[in-house]
């Protein structure tokens, strides 16, 4: 019998509102568009970030997305879309992408939830910690070869370049 309740719990649970609960927490203004859908602004060192989260009932996951505010001219497309290969070698967790729409870089994750209890605050809190450490520690690589015309395996190489002591 527990079976079955557990199961009726987590079929009526609702991973948007965890995350409207961190966004309180957090205090960054959020829109819940709907029961499947909420986005939200943030800001970051380089730009703000639009993070867009969606639940689908039928797949029982919770997609999320987190663009910057850098667009792509149709011209460094070919030069982004090899970036984006190099920096997705780099990641353990999500994919940087375009989203083809708005010719925005963004860093995608989908977190299935089926036969759990639903999204835990934690689960929540590292993907959105994950993201927007990735879009801040790769967005001068994407910057440098939308506007600075630099190669994409250069950009990287000085993006992912780690200063060690003090001057």
């Amino acid at each position: 019998m527990s079976t079955i309740q557990t199961q009726t719990r987590a079929e009526n649970f609702n991973p948007l509102d965890v995350v409207e609960q961190i966004l309180d927490d957090y205090a960054w203004p959020f829109d819940r568009c709907s029961d499947q859908e909420m986005t939200v602004q943030v800001p970051g060192r380089w730009c703000d970030y639009s993070m867009h989260f969606a639940w689908s009932e039928d797949a029982s996951a919770m997609h999320y997305t987190c663009a910057f505010d850098l667009p792509v001219p149709s011209e460094r497309k070919p030069a982004v879309h090899e970036l984006l290969s190099l920096t997705n070698e780099k990641l353990w967790l999500g994919h940087f992408c375009m989203w083809d729409d708005e010719n925005l870089p963004m860093f995608r994750y989908a977190l299935p939830l089926r036969g759990t209890q639903g999204l835990e605050t934690g689960q929540l809190e590292d993907l959105v910690e994950t993201a927007l450490l990735e879009c801040e520690r790769f967005y001068p690589a994407f910057q440098w070869v939308i506007w600075g015309g630099r190669p994409p395996h250069e950009a990287l190489m000085a993006a992912m370049f780690e200063t060690v002591g003090e001057a």
